[in-house]
């Protein structure tokens, strides 16, 4: 295996902005650090889940890929659009908004309809790992470093959102625009 572009590939696309970066530097800003921990929990595991599926039926997902991908990229767009509009819609404050927005199962379900961690499971399987090996508990493995991998980077997001929380609150409608913003052009960034 070629690790460095493996590598290069898999450090540009966790630790960029997407909807798992965006939404766990919110929550952190929005409900604190520890306070969001279960929702970072949620993603990884969820992480975890897709990268695991992918690497098990990764020769059948690329047969059916083709004429599911749009319905997939709409899926998602409209999910990370709707994430975006409860961003910009959003007030801090009420358990009843902590609950639902900051919840495990809210984190899990994110990457289940996130395209951007969808295509990056199979990408990375079929072409940097399953060349190389087919073994259950290499794949395995490969999915928990990839997954530990993500769960790192919204930890670091999730840093930056509790450490700024105060600056974040004191302009919350700017940076729920501007958080809003950056999960539309998510959705967005798709179809280009």
């Amino acid at each position: 295996m070629n690790w460095f572009p493996f590598l290069s590939y898999v450090l540009v696309s966790t630790f960029t902005p997407g909807p798992n970066n965006i939404s766990s530097m919110s929550n952190a800003g929005r409900y604190g650090f520890g306070a969001s921990l279960r929702y970072r929990l949620g993603i990884f595991c969820g992480f975890f889940t897709v990268q695991l599926l992918a690497a098990l039926f990764s020769a059948t997902l690329l047969d059916y890929i083709p004429a599911a991908q749009p319905y997939m990229l709409a899926l998602g767009a409209a999910y990370i659009l709707w994430m975006a509009w409860k961003t910009l819609t959003s007030r801090s404050g009420g358990e009843e908004t902590s609950a639902a927005d900051n919840a495990f199962l809210s984190g899990v379900l994110l990457q289940l309809v996130n395209v951007k961690v969808i295509i990056f499971a199979v990408t990375t399987m079929s072409t940097f790992v399953l060349p190389y090996t087919r073994s259950v508990l290499t794949l395995g493995l490969f999915a928990l470093g990839l997954a530990g991998t993500a769960f790192v980077s919204v930890n670091c997001w999730a840093a930056f959102g509790a450490v700024f929380s105060r600056a974040l609150r004191r302009h919350e409608r700017a940076a729920n625009a501007v958080m809003a913003l950056l999960l539309a052009y998510c959705a967005l960034s798709l179809y280009l």
